[in-house]
């Protein structure tokens, strides 16, 4: 469960399927029998079925998720966006009152479905082209799997299987100072900007596309 008090949660899916999209890089938590297990993944959203829609990904054969998780219990895909310390010295109550706290702005999405393990060759491979055509499409020249010889491509699907979560829930928090008065929330957009960093850029950048 997500601690996600009223004003940070994000309800509107179309927002939340942009962030997927944008951030692409999963933690996938699944349950073992000795715990927790995770990875950490490249994921695409897929529209079909609906109405939740589906990720899909990979993993290495070598590697004991796919094998040891329980399919049977809901598994959990976090994409994490921009996250940045938030200065009390930025608040103009620091010098009316002094009353300020530091605390840290974020954006996370959670993605919870059940996991099935795709170990079809053909599947995997649908998985492998639909990735790279996603993020080659912004090179001048793309590369594509076909761009390999087929037999190297057919020896390197043996080290991998897939991954496919049907999505029943979709829930997302951007803590965005959405509980400070509107002079808190642009001294705080302010203060992120003049960092520069790009965690902290990020970060102003949702500010600043949000409404009050």
């Amino acid at each position: 469960m997500l601690y996600n008090p009223p004003h940070f949660r994000e309800q509107d899916r179309a927002v939340l399927d942009d962030h997927i999209r944008r951030m692409a890089f999963a933690t996938l938590v699944t349950a073992g029998a000795d715990g927790p297990i995770v990875s950490h993944l490249p994921m695409l959203l897929l529209p079909d079925p609906a109405p939740g829609g589906a990720l899909i990904g990979h993993v290495a054969r070598a590697n004991p998720q796919w094998r040891q998780s329980d399919l049977d219990k809901p598994a959990l895909a976090m994409f994490g966006g921009p996250h940045a310390y938030v200065s009390p010295q930025w608040y103009p109550g620091k010098r009316e009152h002094g009353r300020v706290v530091p605390t840290w702005n974020y954006a996370v999405v959670h993605v919870t479905g059940r996991l099935t393990v795709l170990d079809d060759p053909d599947a995997v491979l649908d998985i492998v082209t639909r990735l790279t055509n996603v993020h080659e499409a912004g090179f001048a020249t793309p590369w594509t799997v076909d761009d390999a010889p087929p037999e190297f491509v057919r020896a390197q699907l043996k080290g991998i299987v897939g991954l496919r979560l049907e999505i029943a829930s979709v829930e997302g928090k951007l803590k965005l100072s959405q509980n400070r008065t509107p002079a808190d929330r642009e001294a705080v957009a302010a203060g992120l900007e003049e960092r520069g960093d790009p965690p902290s850029s990020g970060v102003a950048g949702l500010m600043r596309g949000r409404p009050a």
